[in-house]
């Protein structure tokens, strides 16, 4: 099992929420002999903004080798299976978990003719070959999750169902409520002109009182979680301003532009690399003490040792 990634199970705590999704631990991790080797952490760290939401839902992953790239295998409750990944046909330069696009088909292993797509965001080759409506979406992982969790929840095989509301990606890690934005002004008639950046002021302040690790991981999602966490809108942040700056159709339009991308870029690199703080947190909290015996067993007295007969001296012949 690898070791900075901990599938404890997350319990609710008071001042926490509890999404319409029960609570629930992670799907476990592999258990293989390559888990714990450094190529293949980096094969999962690369690969965690698929795995990690799947996991919510309660999906067992792993990380294989295809035809000439990497892909995700997840194992579905009736026996059946997808496979997630870039086009293996023809290969492809791009570095594993960033692919140009994405497929996704179920299949069975008895069953050979259940063969289902259930997406494809890859660029339509070919001539004259029309552009599919997914193909817009690229290697974006969100896009991704939410056809599995679509699909699969027609088929009935999500183990963790989807919330009354019909939103994908709810997560099940216990939810802090919204933080309350403290009045740090000198007149309680000002108001800040930093709403944001007071808002993760207080999401610091409630981590600074916290008073479990499990708390401490909860707010953590919140900033870490690879598709709705701060990070991730971060990152869509920057992207977004990019954009905007290349709207001046200046020189110095496009530079700013490609550093905002960079700065996004590096901002999603951190949340890939922070992507266990979470696990790794909620796994610091003390064990439950052990349940004490009702009654102490009862004695039972030892049989005596069976008495062995003196051996006979040897005759001499």
């Amino acid at each position: 099992m690898v070791a900075d990634d901990k599938d404890t199970p997350a319990t609710s705590h008071p001042g926490t929420l509890r999404t319409s999704v029960d609570t629930a631990p992670l799907a476990p991790l592999p258990n293989h002999r390559n888990v714990n080797t450094a190529w293949w952490r980096e094969l999962w760290r690369r690969h965690a903004h698929i795995t990690t939401p799947l996991r919510q839902r309660g999906l067992e992953c792993d990380i294989e080798f295809g035809l000439s790239a990497y892909i995700v295998h997840v194992s579905l409750p009736d026996g059946s299976y997808l496979i997630i990944g870039p086009p293996q046909e023809p290969s492809s330069d791009r570095p594993p978990g960033d692919p140009e696009g994405w497929i996704v088909t179920r299949q069975h292993p008895d069953d050979h003719a259940l063969f289902e797509v259930i997406y494809d965001s890859t660029p339509s080759t070919g001539p004259g070959a029309s552009e599919r409506p997914e193909a817009r979406s690229g290697g974006s992982a969100t896009h991704v999750v939410e056809a599995i969790d679509q699909r699969l929840t027609q088929l009935g095989l999500l183990p963790v169902p989807r919330s009354s509301t019909g939103d994908p990606l709810v997560s099940s890690a216990p939810q802090p409520r919204a933080p309350e934005f403290p009045d740090r002004s000198h007149s309680a008639d000002r108001t800040s002109a930093y709403v944001y950046g007071d808002a993760i002021l207080a999401l610091t302040d409630r981590l600074n009182g916290t008073e479990s690790h499990a708390d401490a991981a909860a707010l953590l999602h919140q900033i870490l979680d690879p598709t709705d966490g701060l990070l991730e809108r971060l990152g869509e942040f920057f992207e977004a301003a990019g954009e905007k700056a290349k709207e001046a159709e200046q020189d110095d339009g496009f530079d700013l532009s490609y550093d905002l991308a960079g700065a996004a870029a590096e901002i999603r690199s951190l949340g890939e690399v922070l992507h266990v703080a979470e696990d790794r947190m909620r796994a610091l909290s003390p064990p439950p003490p052990a349940p004490r015996p009702s009654a102490a067993p009862p004695r039972t007295s030892r049989l005596p040792l069976p008495v062995l007969p003196p051996s006979q001296p040897r005759q001499r012949r």
